[in-house]
């Protein structure tokens, strides 16, 4: 039934996702009160709320328009059940915007499979990831992605590798007028921290050991099929899914460098992933085992509601 309703994209699964995300953020303050942001005001806890959901919406654009799943809403679900598992992915809001602005340097750069305006969107992505890590810094491992999708679509121009810099370059202009104008220095705006946190104790808990083990044995058993199914898709994007592999490492990488663990780190890993195990769930054969797949990837979020 659960896979039934969400194997065509329908309205109502907008609704189920938008209703699961709102129970999310709103379990935050209740079950995980040390959490909260004291500083951030109503209309900003709101303006998170509706950037995270934005970020599903613009998660379902990318697969639709790069037919990286057979056309249904599975990834928009898991990654709304991925935040509910992790309802803490809600707490900072600088990793909120800038994995805002990830996914729409992700869109920019496979985007690149058309040839067309290649020199725009290569400024846009080095642009957005630019902007992604002045929120917050680790964004910045992005960026390498942008010289990768170049080789992976066989794009050998010597200037396509130097237009991510300069959309870089120009982000951190801005900053550093901004900077002088605001707060009268060079780098204030700039905001670079390259603080690491091998120290993972944070995640000593019942809820944060099911969650990420939940993330990483479907995540890992999924990436299995995912790698060996690539070379099934269209040739023209096969890129496309190596990408979004890779994206989902660097997320990996990101949450193990994270210098605050808090569970926000988790948002950078919940949109490439949901879509990595989508496309594992497509894969299945067997109505019952693809039920059971996916029923256990809802219960237990919603498990830890209760423990």
């Amino acid at each position: 039934m659960i896979t039934t309703i969400f194997s065509k994209s329908k309205p109502i699964n907008f609704l189920i996702v938008f209703s699961i995300t709102l129970i999310a953020f709103f379990l935050l303050p209740f079950k995980y009160p040390d959490n909260v942001n004291p500083n951030l005001t109503i209309l900003g806890n709101l303006g998170i709320f509706v950037l995270v959901f934005l970020s599903i919406l613009v998660l379902n654009f990318i697969v639709i328009k790069n037919l990286l799943s057979q056309q249904n809403n599975y990834e928009i679900l898991l990654f709304a059940l991925f935040v509910l598992a992790i309802p803490q992915a809600f707490v900072n809001y600088k990793i909120v915007v800038s994995n805002f602005f990830i996914l729409l340097a992700f869109r920019r750069l496979i985007s690149v499979r058309s040839k067309k305006d290649v020199v725009k969107k290569l400024f846009d992505s080095g642009f957005l990831i630019g902007i992604a890590a002045l929120f917050y810094f680790w964004a910045i491992l992005f960026f390498p992605l942008t010289f990768i999708a170049l080789l992976l679509f066989s794009e050998t121009t010597v200037k396509y590798y130097l237009v991510p810099f300069v959309g870089l370059i120009a982000i951190v202009v801005i900053a550093i007028c901004f900077s002088i104008i605001v707060y009268g220095d060079y780098f204030s705006a700039l905001q670079i921290d390259p603080a690491v946190n091998f120290n993972f104790n944070s995640y000593n808990s019942l809820q944060f050991i099911i969650a990420i083990t939940m993330l990483a044995s479907f995540g890992i058993w999924s990436s299995l099929f995912y790698l060996r199914d690539i070379k099934k898709k269209m040739r023209s994007y096969r890129p496309s899914y190596k990408i979004l592999f890779l994206t989902c490492v660097f997320a990996a990488v990101i949450v193990v460098f994270a210098p605050q663990k808090n569970g926000s780190e988790f948002l950078f890993l919940f949109a490439p992933l949901s879509v990595i195990v989508t496309n594992y769930i497509e894969t299945i054969e067997d109505k019952w085992f693809k039920e059971l797949f996916l029923g256990l990837l809802i219960i237990i979020p919603i498990t830890l509601l209760v423990l």
